[in-house]
């Protein structure tokens, strides 16, 4: 089995590459989304050409390429991609897209025609508020603020002496869902590593939560989608990696000590109203299921058997029941073992209620190479749009992103069969 077994690295702003569009399709040829589908050969299209995934039956447009793409952005030749699957792509309303890796900075695109629009220079890392479309929540150094990247306008939320080095998240940082509470790491004035919330709305800090407390070493914390929890991931010496859930005021309310059960993943409120992390596990008893765990007791549900997913995305902040499921592995090999989760080098997005209700959404013929050549499919608020990378079949290769277009059903199928390969009508 070829699956990655490594934390992911922060994301920094390195060089670039290619970007790609997909639209969603009918497809004349389908296959049910429960049986695995043998991947076809593709030539890479040419730049703004459509052409159709022979697959899924998606239509997709390479919308940029290496070099000048204008208003001051540029790709390098490399990659040139959005940052990372838990980080929201598009603002809002889908009227911007940003693009971070390999572009010397935050490129901005139109969200819909995906027409490059300017370029701005930030060391700071930004991300969407979930219901404004003009501003990104930016914490950088010293200072928390919120920014409007067209006017280019910033206001100053919080700053302070006594801390340095705050970072949202880092990398791995999302705002609550209504955009007032993010959670903030920092160095203390007396040295010791901390992690608080803070209220955007009130202009409040919480406590610090003083991150020695916990075994290991942080990687990273985030407000929970209601704002009422903070999670934390720790490393431990062996390699473990374990999850702790804070109360805002600091009271420690669940420990995961399994490794990584679950990982790679993100945070939502389920259908009941409870809040939960979906992710991959890598501990029995359910090692290499995509799981949901449930911040309040740590309860898990399994929703997709033993397979070779490496993310999980719940950035459909609008359309929230769905996770968007990132597949590596080698098809040969995912195709002998029909125990398997049949999805190899894939993207789909599956009910998280339960049910195993999937849509495939396109293959992407991405192979395994290095950690920006990783897919990291991400949707948009909507659930409309996916944006993705891949090396194209070509390791050490450029990579590109592309972003599919999915028309949703106003009724869903009742059984997982019933939705086609191309998934989306």
């Amino acid at each position: 089995m070829t699956m990655l077994r490594r934390r992911a690295w922060p994301l920094m702003l390195i060089a670039g590459s290619i970007c790609l569009v997909l639209q969603v399709a009918g497809s004349q040829e389908s296959s049910a989304p429960t049986q695995f589908a043998a991947p076809a050969a593709m030539d890479l299209p040419d730049y703004l050409q459509s052409t159709r995934d022979p697959v899924s039956g998606t239509v997709f447009t390479r919308i940029t390429k290496p070099g000048a793409l204008g208003e001051g952005i540029v790709c390098g030749n490399k990659y040139c991609s959005h940052r990372y699957s838990s980080a929201q792509a598009w603002n809002s309303d889908q009227s911007l897209l940003v693009i971070v890796n390999g572009c010397g900075g935050m490129c901005f695109f139109d969200g819909r025609t995906y027409v490059p629009l300017f370029r701005r220079d930030r060391s700071s890392e930004c991300e969407w508020h979930p219901r404004d479309p003009n501003l990104m929540i930016c914490v950088h150094d010293r200072e928390i603020s919120t920014w409007s990247p067209r006017t280019d306008h910033e206001d100053i939320q919080f700053t302070s002496t006594n801390y340095r080095d705050l970072q949202f998240g880092p990398y791995k940082g999302n705002p609550s869902l209504d955009g007032n509470q993010i959670a903030v790491r920092a160095t203390r004035k007396d040295g010791q590593q901390v992690v608080f919330a803070y209220d955007l709305k009130q202009r409040q800090k919480f406590p610090d939560i003083d991150l020695a407390q916990i075994d290991g070493t942080n990687n990273a914390c985030s407000i929970s989608p209601l704002g009422v929890n903070i999670l934390c991931f720790q490393t431990l010496e062996d390699g473990t990696e374990q999850a702790f859930i804070f109360s805002v005021d600091g009271i420690l309310r669940q420990k995961w000590t399994e490794h990584h059960r679950p990982g790679h993943g993100d945070m939502t409120v389920d259908t009941d109203g409870s809040e939960i992390y979906v992710g991959i596990s890598k501990s029995d008893p359910d090692k290499y299921q995509v799981i949901k765990r449930r911040l309040s007791d740590g309860k898990v549900t399994s929703l997709m058997k033993y397979g070779e997913a490496q993310h999980a995305s719940l950035r459909s902040l609008s359309r929230p029941g769905w996770v968007f499921l990132t597949y590596t592995g080698n098809p040969d090999q995912v195709a002998k073992h029909p125990d398997w989760a049949p999805y190899a080098r894939e993207v789909i997005a599956l009910r998280i209620d339960g049910s195993g209700e999937v849509r495939r959404i396109i293959q992407t013929r991405n192979v395994p190479f290095d950690y920006w050549s990783e897919t990291h499919a991400s949707p948009s608020p909507d659930g409309s749009q996916v944006i993705w990378s891949s090396n194209w079949g070509v390791p050490g290769g450029p990579v590109y992103d592309f972003v599919a277009r999915i028309d949703w059903p106003r009724e869903g199928p009742s059984k997982p069969t019933e939705v086609l390969a191309n998934g989306l009508h």
